[in-house]
């Protein structure tokens, strides 16, 4: 069958194709998620998400193509990871590409590792945003994490790949 379109927004579209219903990006935008790793921490974002109603804590990331068509992930990235994180990356090397949850989302995002880190500025996002940003030490991360749950923090599906020889053990 052919997926058609349901609604389109600014940023997504409802596709409808047989008896599936899904979301995708609008305008081909794509996304990048940075895994940033300096000295044994690793750089962390917390947020408000709006669909969840409460605060989520994840990897950095961003949108990528929503401003400029044709835009390089990696040029993308570590313009989100400066705003997001405050931190410069001297480097962005891509990993791959994945999908999230491929049976309810067509995106998928491309994660990316950030080499050579450097503290600019604050972080926080951009004007709407409220980014609160962690350093956390990979040895205390577990802990860390069962902190904000407790807390009622969110927690992002990504943040597994850091977690997943503790979840494992």
């Amino acid at each position: 069958m052919s997926a058609t379109t349901a609604w389109e927004g600014r940023f997504l579209t409802v596709k409808l194709d047989g008896t599936w219903e899904y979301v995708s990006r609008a305008r081909g935008i794509q996304a990048a998620v940075i895994v940033a790793i300096d000295d044994g921490h690793v750089i962390l974002v917390e947020q408000f998400r709006v669909p969840l109603g409460k605060r989520c804590l994840e990897l950095p990331a961003g949108l990528v193509g929503d401003e400029t068509s044709g835009e390089a992930v990696e040029i993308a990235a570590a313009r989100e990871l400066e705003e997001e994180t405050g931190y410069r990356a001297d480097r962005i090397e891509p990993i791959g590409f994945f999908h999230s949850s491929p049976g309810m989302v067509s995106e998928g995002f491309t994660l990316v590792r950030a080499h050579g880190l450097t503290r600019v500025g604050p972080g926080g996002g951009d004007d709407g945003e409220d980014i609160t940003v962690h350093r956390v030490a990979l040895s205390t991360l577990p802990d860390f994490v069962a902190a904000k749950r407790a807390e009622g923090v969110a927690m992002d599906v990504k943040l597994l790949l850091l977690l997943g020889q503790s979840l494992l053990a």
